[in-house]
């Protein structure tokens, strides 16, 4: 099957084949930007862009005892600005040697074709729908963060930006690290001091603690994994000298916890270890009871070495939990969508983070707090690599699903 007549015969599959073909890396999307507004223009679809350069629509209802609805997708991709020349291999779509830029234009994509088919009265505007596309989601998030929140009246956001069809995600951990730092009291000669039992070394105590933390997933439920921990780096020991050496000879090397450990000081009853973990929760009450946990390890390190070495932990919340809402409207209209499409959804949390933690923490025009939800409209592959590809069928699936949970919202 030839590509292009594949666009010819599909509206939402040539609007993606366009998205992808202008490259948009975070913070230079200004062409993306400008390609959306003169489609919106040449359609009659309402569309402005604001001072951050995030692009919102607007598509009036028909029926205002109901409720507009919002998509929301990211416009940049992971790569560079340079040329995107795609082709099609077998049912896949992908990018001559570079990422292809499915995520999220398959999000952008189906969200401009539903506006267009409602615009054009192929599709019932019921209560309206809104659109937000966001810049920099890739590298910062700084787009949505810039969202004018204030000025949307959808309460329920569908996000589209998760990576399979069918998927609907309604909970997303948090991120925060742990910080642990053991000193020991003394220190000394690892040679003349070693009988000295009150000198304790830290590089020791840190390994003894940190055996007792917990270590992956924490809880979980029917929806995945809810709350983890992993320990991410562990810093202790003479290693100041060895570090040293590095920095001043300029020593370039894929392999620099070797090259650490080669000058590494063996002479000394080391007073200070550090170590990093991360720690990600869909929940607060399960993060804090976690976080309680952890504490409560410290502080019987600490009653155990009194006088002689002494733990500290610090948590640093770098982003807060997107938790699994009580209203599950959004959940039974996907369910009836995705049986009207002929596929079965799965509704389940993910462990990591998205737009949807920023959205679910803000109001919008009514004062209402958001409630957003991560959608899948394709099957995408090896995302952020040279090797991504979308499955076509899947994309053209995806649309029918968007379609059916718009009609089935206003139904």
């Amino acid at each position: 099957m030839n590509l292009n007549n594949l666009r010819k015969d599909n509206e939402v599959l040539d609007i993606f084949c366009k998205l992808v073909s202008i490259p948009s890396p975070s913070l230079k999307e200004e062409k993306v930007i400008e390609w959306i507004l003169n489609f919106c223009a040449e359609n009659n679809i309402n569309a402005r862009k604001d001072s951050y350069g995030n692009v919102y629509i607007r598509v009036p209802g028909s029926d205002s005892s109901k409720e507009p609805l919002m998509l929301s997708s990211h416009m940049d991709v992971v790569g560079d600005d340079s040329p995107v020349n795609i082709y099609l291999d077998g049912d896949f779509i992908k990018a001559e040697g570079r990422t292809l830029g499915a995520d999220d234009k398959v999000g952008v994509a189906c969200a401009l074709k539903l506006a267009k088919d409602i615009t054009e009265g192929k599709i019932n505007a019921g209560g309206g729908l809104e659109i937000t596309f966001t810049r920099d989601e890739e590298t910062g998030m700084s787009g949505v963060e810039h969202v004018e929140f204030d000025k949307i009246k959808s309460k329920y956001i569908l996000v589209c930006d998760a990576d399979k069809l069918g998927q609907l995600q309604i909970s997303g951990a948090s991120y925060t690290n742990a910080k642990i730092t053991v000193r020991g009291l003394k220190g000394g000669h690892s040679g003349i001091d070693i009988g000295d039992e009150t000198r304790l070394n830290a590089a020791k105590m840190i390994a003894e603690l940190l055996a007792e933390f917990p270590q992956g997933a924490y809880y979980s439920d029917e929806t995945g994994v809810i709350t983890s921990c992993n320990l991410g780096a562990i810093v202790a020991g003479g290693v100041q000298n060895s570090i040293s050496a590095i920095v001043e000879k300029g020593i370039k090397t894929n392999d620099y916890i070797t090259e650490i450990m080669k000058k590494t000081s063996t002479n000394i009853i080391n007073t200070l270890g550090m170590a990093s973990y991360s720690i990600r929760s869909a929940s607060v009450e399960k993060e804090e009871e976690l976080k309680g946990v952890m504490q409560s390890i410290v502080d019987k390190f600490n009653q155990k070495y009194k006088g002689l070495a002494e733990a500290q932990i610090e948590f640093e919340i770098h982003l807060l939990p997107f938790e699994k809402a009580e209203d599950d409207r959004i959940e039974r209209v996907h369910t009836e969508a995705c049986k009207k499409a002929g596929i079965q959804n799965v509704i389940e949390s993910f462990h990591a983070g998205a737009e949807t933690h920023i959205y679910c923490h803000n109001k919008n025009a009514n004062g209402e707090f958001f409630m957003p939800v991560l959608l899948g409209l394709a099957d995408v592959y090896n995302m952020h690599s040279a090797a991504e590809k979308v499955d076509y069928k899947t994309l053209l699936k995806g649309y029918e699903v968007i379609k059916n949970t718009f009609e089935v919202f206003n139904s």
